[in-house]
């Protein structure tokens, strides 16, 4: 297969075809993306999407994460909420909505494999390690017709590694006694491909009580038919996880020591175990004519225990928690290159789920036992969640200047829950068949300057195995959350080596709901509206210096909603979400051997309650930097050091449940200054 490395955004996952010259590009890239030339095959997203970033990966491989989410750090205007307490680590999200398990508004594919949980959270992500990475590529906003579920605020591909002769492998020790081994091979000739990756990583972590072990298994095999028309891949991962939890401090236990795991939480961890296997087909039928496949299965399996707080009356904050959730899914798109003016690209998706929660309440101890027996069975349920869905899209090129591309998605969703505590049953809401117009257009002004616009919609669907996502007796119906995005931007190029973009965006859902994962219930956000602007530039001064800039502002607040109680919402930011973020790099190759850089990442505070009475918080910025230096051609050594300026900070989250009315934000603070040294061998 014909192997070609640009500084192109790919999207391997996009199995569609185009024909003519790029124009209209409006994709920002990070670092050196290897795409496939020959004719036919994948359609470059840059060529349809809009507000599309890649990081590619010789920028990721020889970065030094706990999990690869935080990779995600490095691109315009994402969101970490790092809570890091144990397998339950942390998520990346954008466009103002937040990570804390209320709105999981961001869709995860992993090789174009759907990769979400029921909930919508990202557990997925933490399959995958630097080393293996291809690429990473983030679509924002609504204007995507792939997608339907969890696709709110846009989506991230992590594309992963296929095809080439390498053998490569990192070996990593650095603060908190943490060891990890990636070790990558992979393997090409006559149409068979084959990559293997293994990784390991254990950790004693920045807390007490914070001992992490993992380990990760990945293969890749396919085949190309001498003509390339055909092409057909098995893809296969398994991941581990077992980890202590140090638990959420107080303001007072904070301010007495950021290291310690209160004695409550003395029993807490997690043992966290996820699988996903897929088959792959693309068949170039004609020329003009591409058939492309992927079918899947998702298995992600979960037994935590964690002590919220240390209130001891009743059992609410004494909880474990057991996830056994199996996905089978199927995409098929059909692609078809008319002429030079238009191509046609349409697809289905069908996923069936088959999951299983419990979760078990304990009386009070010091620390929480277990092993008891349950002072309350609060969950032990069996439900089932089906998503079908189709769409169609036009990219029409009336001139060589002009994209217009309208498109139209539906989606249908059923299941059925069975409560073994209580014997009920219950189908899934009824949504009907939920529309999703878009309309996308891309103008070039210039060979340098290219304008764009979109109006779109999309949607969110209530989630979890009960009442109101199902319709068990007395629930009331509700409608799906339809989001309607608008967005206008610029991207052009200043000057040589620099590619810069403008965007200005605004989201506006109706019947918003955020799922409450303490009390595993869901709240009405009601009207809701999220705005912004994006700024970002990268630029290469140099052969030898790169530099890029990030700067998102974002609002996100109520328009019309009310609490419980009958509070008007209206005006309150949502919480969780900053008003402001922004990244800025610098990268220096000195000569063949050294090579210098330096990362800031910073974010404003926000409110932790939807009344906004609780304050803000959640602010930061930390400076990160690395050396590297090349033994020789195939080895070399690097040196991280993150939080150069040991700056204190922390995730912070308001209880509004386990403290038994006497409500408090919770803490989880973030490592101070650490170091990390890697030894790289590549052959």
């Amino acid at each position: 297969m014909k192997i070609k490395a640009l500084t192109l955004a790919v999207s391997a996952a996009f199995a569609t075809a185009s024909y003519g010259a790029p124009s209209g590009e409006s994709t920002i890239t990070l670092g050196e993306v290897t795409v496939r030339t020959a004719q036919g095959g994948p359609l470059l997203t840059r060529n349809i999407l809009t507000s599309v970033d890649v990081l590619a990966g010789d920028k990721v491989e020889d970065k030094q994460v706990m999990n690869s989410w935080e990779l995600l750090g490095q691109m315009p205007g994402i969101q970490l909420t790092e809570t890091r307490m144990g397998a339950e680590s942390g998520k990346a999200t954008f466009r103002a909505f937040n990570g804390e398990g209320y709105i999981n508004g961001i869709k995860v594919l992993i090789d174009g494999i759907p990769s979400n949980v029921n909930s919508g959270n990202q557990r997925f992500i933490d399959m995958i390690f630097p080393l293996e990475i291809d690429y990473i590529e983030v679509v924002r906003g609504t204007n995507d017709p792939r997608y339907g579920l969890h696709n709110i605020g846009g989506n991230i591909n992590f594309g992963t590694r296929q095809g080439g002769n390498y053998t490569e492998g990192r070996l990593t020790y650095g603060s908190f006694n943490t060891r990890e081994l990636q070790a990558a091979l992979g393997r090409e000739s006559g149409g068979f491909a084959q990559n293997y990756f293994i990784a390991k990583q254990d950790s004693d972590g920045y807390r007490d009580h914070s001992k992490s072990e993992k380990y990760s298994l990945g293969g890749k095999w396919f085949y190309t038919t001498d003509d390339q028309r055909l092409k057909m891949g098995l893809t296969a991962r398994l991941y581990e996880h077992d980890a202590e939890e140090p638990g959420y401090l107080t303001a007072t236990e904070m301010a007495a020591s950021r290291t310690q795991s209160p004695a409550k939480n003395a029993n807490d961890g997690s043992e966290r175990d996820m699988k996903q296997v897929a088959a792959h087909a693309d068949w170039q039928i004609r020329d003009d004519l591409l058939f492309s496949n992927k079918l899947y299965f998702n298995q992600y399996k979960e037994d935590r225990k964690i002590t919220f707080t240390s209130y001891a009356v009743g059992n609410a904050p004494r909880q474990q928690r057991q996830w056994d959730e199996k996905q089978t899914g199927l995409i098929s798109t059909l692609t078809w290159q008319a002429n030079s003016m238009l191509t046609l690209d349409g697809g289905i998706n069908y996923e069936h789920q088959e999951n299983e929660y419990r979760r078990y309440r304990y009386n009070y101890s010091v620390p929480t036992d277990f092993s008891a027996t349950p002072a309350r069975v609060q969950n032990d349920d069996n439900y089932t969640f089906n998503n079908f869905g189709a769409y169609v899209q036009a990219i029409i090129k009336p001139i060589d200047a002009l994209k217009i591309i309208p498109a139209f998605r539906v989606d249908r969703f059923s299941g059925n829950t069975h409560l073994n505590v209580t014997g009920v049953s219950a189908p899934l809401q009824d949504y009907g068949w939920v529309n999703q117009p878009k309309l996308s257009m891309v103008y070039s002004l210039t060979a340098n300057t290219n304008v764009y616009a979109n109006w779109v919609r999309t949607f969110q669907v209530l989630t979890g195995s009960r009442e109101p996502a199902y319709l068990t007796s007395g629930q009331p119906t509700f409608n799906p959350s339809i989001n309607t995005g608008k967005e206008i931007g610029v991207k052009f190029k200043p000057i040589a080596g620099t590619d810069a973009r403008i965007a200005l965006w605004q989201q506006d859902a109706t019947d918003e709901v955020a799922n409450m994962p303490s009390t595993g219930t869901t709240v009405g956000l009601g009207q809701t509206r999220r705005k912004g602007m994006d700024l970002q530039v990268s630029s290469r001064v140099t052969d030898k210096l790169t530099l890029w800039f990030s700067h998102a502002l974002q609002e996100a607040k109520v328009v019309s909603a009310y609490t419980s109680g009958g509070v008007s919402l209206a005006g309150k930011e949502v919480f969780s979400t900053p008003r402001y973020i922004t990244n800025l790099g610098a990268e220096y190759q000195a000569d063949a051997n050294w090579r210098f850089g330096v990362q800031g990442r910073a974010q404003g505070d926000y409110y932790i309650d939807d009344l906004n009475a609780k304050g803000k918080y959640g602010g930061f910025a930390v400076l990160d930097a690395s050396v590297r230096y090349a033994l020789s051609t195939t080895t070399s050594i690097d040196l991280q050091l993150k939080n150069l300026t040991d700056h204190k900070y922390e995730y912070v989250w308001y209880d509004n449940f386990f403290w038994g009315g006497a409500n408090q934000p919770m803490f989880s603070p973030a490592p101070g200054r650490s170091g990390f040294l890697s030894l790289n061998v590549k052959m």
